[in-house]
């Protein structure tokens, strides 16, 4: 297995995302760095810090040149930054010193690289977010149509009390509707333009600097943070827990599915299944399997990125490497399990006879909260309680039905006591809250 399985030729369709991983390419890099080196001087040009003649050559050039990344390496491998080895090849293909000279002007390699990165996050962003919607929607649509459709609860891995197919949709996709709220601030946080210079003062535009970062912004279509943000990586820690939220959400749903797919249990049938090397009969829930695995590796990942907010100094090369090394997985991971739940989610098929299954057991115990309550009505809780575990035990060394039992010994309960309709409560209403919630979006 490779190093990292995400863009390996055997595992890049199990692990890997094309359309974000495109943005993570090294030639999608040097292409943003060049985007953010052309801006900057045409922007300075503009504003007579340098010479508009050569603002305009340095602009086209950025556009029209092409640098092979792998021609960085050496250089990179020695200065822990890919910018001084992109602004030599730049300054050479140029074939024009007169201008050239004036490339990467009283800008620092952070500049660039950080600018670049949020050039490529505001499109990832953008890929997620679809996703993202289009899986809740799905949920949404899903969760109304289960739910008044009874299912066994439980807790602990145990048959607790009825609840609705629907709601435990809603379950899934209710925390993705936070998500995509969150997702404005989170925007609003991170995608700033970075020009700050050699230690985040900006000394060498002058009085210049603050109003050519504006521009530098505007050009870009990026927000300006007003000031240095080298050693203050909060916001990109925000993506990176806003990330790890999202996953863990989809793995919530992957685990349940995972379970509600068992054998012996069966509650739901999903349109895409894996097969055994061995077992012919196998319908192995992959799919749901992937999104628990991703959201695990997004835990470590992030435990990376918030540490990395311990950043020395006015730049820390550990701190920023150590984003390197976590962030772009955690972009194509989060994007995998979008994918995934988008692909997912509108195949999954409820099992309506394999729920009703579960919910009578053939004693009818899932009905003794239910039960306890009512009796609650003509006798203190406490002895009510005391009154159905007696009947619950009667039932397990009998074999008689709980729902019979009880009514030999409180005649006068009313019918709607062992309906799983009346024991659901107000799971259908909050199901069809998510649908509305998931519509509204």
């Amino acid at each position: 297995m490779p190093a990292t399985p995400l863009d390996s030729a055997i595992y890049r369709d199990l692990l890997g995302d094309a359309e974000v991983g495109a943005l993570f390419s090294d030639s999608a890099e040097v292409r943003a760095m060049l985007l953010v080196e052309g801006a900057l001087a045409k922007v300075q040009g503009a504003m007579g810090v340098i010479p508009e003649v050569s603002a305009q050559a340095i602009h086209r050039a950025s556009l029209e040149l092409q640098i092979d990344p792998a021609g960085l390496s050496a250089a990179t491998g020695v200065n822990a930054v890919p910018v001084p080895a992109l602004v030599d090849a730049f300054r050479s293909q140029m074939q024009a010193p007169e201008h050239a000279q004036y490339v990467h002007w009283g800008a620092t390699s952070q500049d660039i690289v950080d600018t670049a990165l949020m050039l490529r996050l505001r499109q990832v962003l953008v890929i997620l977010e679809r996703r993202l919607l289009a899986t809740t929607k799905a949920l949404g649509a899903l969760a109304e149509a289960g739910a008044d459709q009874p299912m066994a609860g439980r807790t602990y891995g145990q048959t607790a009390t009825p609840t609705s197919f629907g709601v435990v949709v809603a379950a899934w996709g209710q925390p993705l509707i936070g998500h995509h709220a969150k997702l404005a601030v989170v925007r609003g946080d991170l995608l700033h333009v970075s020009l700050s210079g050699a230690a985040g003062t900006l000394s060498a535009m002058g009085d210049d600097g603050p109003a050519i970062r504006a521009s530098l912004a505007e050009a870009l279509n990026l927000a300006d943070p007003g000031g240095s943000w080298h050693s203050t990586r909060d916001t990109v820690a925000g993506l990176a827990a806003w990330l790890t939220a999202v996953t863990g959400s989809l793995g919530k749903l992957g685990e349940d599915l995972v379970l509600m797919t068992q054998s012996g249990i069966g509650e739901v049938a999903l349109g895409a299944t894996g097969g055994s090397s061995t077992m012919p009969q196998k319908a192995n829930p992959v799919q749901p399997s992937l999104l628990g695995a991703i959201a695990r590796q997004m835990v470590g990942l992030n435990t990376v990125m918030q540490g990395a907010v311990l950043h020395r100094q006015q730049r820390d090369g550990a701190a920023w490497i150590a984003e390197w090394l976590s962030l772009p997985q955690m972009c194509l991971l989060a994007a995998r399990a979008l994918a995934i739940a988008e692909t997912l989610v509108p195949q999954i098929t409820p099992n309506p006879q394999a729920m009703a299954r579960n919910l009578d057991d053939g004693l009818g115990l899932i009905h003794a909260e239910a039960l306890t309550f009512a009796l609650a009505a003509t006798m203190p809780r406490p002895k009510a309680q005391e009154a159905v575990g007696a009947l619950c035990a009667r039932a397990r060394d009998t074999g008689t039905p709980l729902p019979e039992l009880a009514r030999a010994n409180h005649p006068d309960l009313a019918a709607s006591v062992f309906a799983p309709a009346t024991a659901m409560g107000q799971a259908p209403a909050e199901a069809r809250a998510f649908a509305a919630a998931a519509r509204a979006l």
